[in-house]
């Protein structure tokens, strides 16, 4: 029951709303064309870039079924993974066959393995050296040629073979964190009724444009921004801004896309056309921060930039010098062995191995970590950003605070206001009956939407509603006292007199006050987001021990929010609804809480989380750090062998047997080293033998 609805005789307001707005470049020439449908997944490259439009297109009637949209098939039945797959059967086979002396149909089988993960590596290594950019993908290619020159095919195919099965599982992390946002449109109705002189019509809610009048029922979605002009209700807004507490509206009300309308019907002039609104923007703002957080480079790759560049040069040199000293065989040879021995294959394990490690295990403590690259900012984490509504509190409104008026008891009040509300739809009055389950349904019962219910009980009037509507006259201070605390205040008259106050809050999670203890500790900074009034979210963010509160945010104002903390240092989001997915999308890492928050946030999140116990966030947090360490060290080791191999086999003091024994040595290293990443920090353990803390 918000304070913000305009009294009956109030002016109407002004017919504006606040809006996300975008840096989206107009085509040629300044004009914007009619943007066509699209369908219900992120778009292409080649879509963002292109200039013919400059606003988000909304899905129309017929492109939001699932029969359009491509669905990431389940790992064993993926094609992208069958070339690394054939490459290692082929492999264990001719190794086997090698050993049992049958050398012809050995070498076939290495060379389809080679040929197999080369089909992986080598055609994008050469795409991206066209482009000017240097990889790992490109050292490989040249130390598998370098060893086949060498007669070595069992070496090169094992080359090849890692380091496609590496980019193949990386590969399919990227493309589970990009999937569609199908549930962000999934909120704005196929169809919307519309008043036109001739009567009510109704057409698609792409075809909407401003100042339409729109006619939305009861229980239906608001199809684009807008502002009431004719009747009163309750609007639930949580998908929108957060707020777990129904907004009632009235005429002058601004009103977003998206929200659920409550009891009755209202009439909204339309302020934003049906494919340009707040909604259709909070689509396109996390489509941009995917799209910038895909151009990071990987961390081997950036390693290996100034590595291939050197290992070239000195191959070159080395082969140069042969001629220069009349002994080309000698030094080409040589060379060759100086490009197996700077080889990157224990960088290219390094990672993955650590990363495939950690990332396991976490899902076994409910931590699903999308991709490597979130895995490794993830252990980077100093700052952290919360959500309040279904984060740090439970999303469910319930009865916390009761003051009867003198020679009223807490159960006859409850029972009364119960009563009447039991037929009630409004989302408060859930709450209130909750706290009185015995209450039989009152007679006679009225509801005046935006104000309260009127009912008889035992005979006697009863009236339930906000304090504009009935005033708490002697419990003013009392209902001034509950507000300051962040609860929403519910007025009782019976008999034409105040019979008391109820206090309804979203109450905050046991284990928050924990979890922000844990956090800070750790010395990490915490912040509290959320779309709820300042007040409330005030008294929600003193009882969690958060000093840090930004309270009244929409989307884009969350998104604005956490790219400011991150400019500062690495900064990870947590929340769970559809209006945190653009600051989801924005953070440093995304951490989504419980698979059953909405699926925008899910998608949208770097990491999300089975559960909704925050102390997940600590412990997960912790679990990345090691991880990261273990990473690092793993990945000097395989720089430590390359520095070491490298003057050994230049200067000859090494053989190629020599040089690829001392390659395996260090790979078994950084693989057993690696696998140490999949045990669970002392916060996870203790978390996972600690329960949930019961809900009262």
């Amino acid at each position: 029951m918000s304070e913000e609805c305009c009294g009956p005789d109030e002016p109407r307001k002004t017919r504006t709303i606040q809006r996300i707005e975008l840096t989206r470049p107009r085509a040629a020439g300044g004009a914007c064309c009619a943007p066509e449908p699209v369908h219900n997944t992120v778009p292409t490259q080649a879509h963002e870039e292109g200039d013919a439009c400059c606003g988000p297109a909304l899905p129309s009637k017929g492109s939001r079924g699932d029969d359009e949209h491509e669905v990431r098939p389940p790992w064993w039945r993926d094609v992208a993974l069958l070339p690394s797959v054939l490459s290692g059967l082929f492999l264990i086979a001719g190794y086997a066959l090698e050993w049992a002396g049958i050398e012809l149909l050995a070498l076939v089988l290495q060379w389809a393995a080679l040929l197999a993960g080369a089909y992986t590596v080598v055609p994008g290594a050469f795409r991206r050296l066209i482009r000017g950019r240097l990889g790992v993908g490109l050292l490989m290619t040249i130390a598998a040629i370098g060893a086949v020159l060498l007669g070595h095919v069992g070496e090169a195919a094992t080359l090849a073979f890692l380091f496609s099965l590496a980019e193949a599982l990386e590969d399919r992390a990227m493309d589970q964190a990009k999937e569609g946002l199908r549930a962000l449109l999934s909120l704005i109705p196929e169809t919307v009724r519309v008043s036109r002189l001739a009567g009510d019509t109704t057409i698609p809610a792409a075809d909407v444009r401003e100042l339409d009048i729109l006619v939305v029922g009861a229980g239906e979605r608001v199809a684009t921004d807008g502002v009431v002009v004719e009747g009163r209700s309750s609007l639930d807004t949580s998908a929108i801004t957060g707020e777990s507490i129904p907004v009632d509206v009235c005429p002058g009300t601004a009103v977003a896309a998206g929200s659920v309308n409550g009891a009755s019907t209202l009439r909204i002039e339309a302020t934003a056309d049906g494919r340009d609104n707040s909604l259709t923007q909070i689509v396109s703002l996390v489509e941009q921060a995917h799209a910038r957080k895909g151009d990071r480079a990987r961390l081997a790759d950036r390693i290996a930039r100034p590595l291939v560049p050197v290992v070239l040069i000195a191959a070159a040199l080395v082969a140069v010098f042969g001629f220069i000293v009349g002994d080309p065989a000698t030094w080409i040879e040589r060379a060759l062995v100086v490009l197996v021995a700077a080889s990157p294959c224990a960088l290219a394990i390094a990672v993955p191995v650590t990363v495939i490690s950690a990332i396991g295990s976490a899902s076994k403590f409910g931590v699903v970590i999308k991709s490597g690259e979130a895995f490794e900012q993830l252990g980077t984490i100093r700052a952290v950003a919360l959500d309040k509504t279904g984060t740090l509190t439970r999303n469910e409104p319930a009865v916390v605070d009761v003051r009867p008026a003198a020679g009223i008891s807490r159960a006859e009040l409850l029972t009364w206001a119960g009563a009447v509300e039991a037929t009630s739809s409004h989302p408060l009055a859930a709450a209130i009956t909750a706290a009185a389950p015995g209450a039989a349904a009152a007679a006679d019962v009225v509801e005046d939407a935006g104000h309260g219910i009127t009912g008889r009980v035992d005979g006697t009037l009863v009236r339930v509603g906000n304090a504009r509507w009935l005033a708490p006259g002697a419990l003013s201070s009392a209902a001034d006292e509950m507000g300051e605390d962040g609860m929403t205040v519910v007025v009782v008259e019976a008999g034409g007199k105040i019979a008391g106050l109820i206090g309804i809050r979203d109450e905050l999670r046991p284990e928050s006050a924990e979890t922000v203890r844990l956090l800070q500790d750790a010395g990490i900074g915490i912040t509290m987001l959320t779309g709820d009034n300042e007040r409330t979210a005030r008294a929600i963010a003193a009882q969690a021990g958060i000093a840090d509160v930004r309270a009244e945010q929409l989307p884009a104002d969350k998104a604005a929010v956490i790219e400011q903390l991150a400019t500062a240092r690495p900064t990870a989001m947590v929340g769970d609804g559809i209006n945190d997915a653009p600051a989801l999308a924005t953070a440093t890492v995304g951490i989504a809480m419980g698979l059953k928050g909405s699926a925008a946030a899910i998608e949208s999140a770097d990491v999300a989380f089975t559960g909704n116990d925050l102390r997940l966030i600590p412990g997960a947090l912790a679990h990345a750090r090691r991880g990261r360490r273990i990473m690092t060290a793993n990945i000097v080791l395989a720089l430590a062998i390359i520095v070491v191999l490298f003057p050994l086999a230049l200067f000859g003091a090494l053989g190629l047997a020599g040089v690829v024994l001392v390659h395996e040595i260090a790979e078994v290293f950084v693989i057993l080293n690696g696998v140490r990443a999949a045990q669970r920090p002392a916060a996870l353990r203790a978390r996972a033998a600690t329960p949930e803390p019961a809900r009262v």
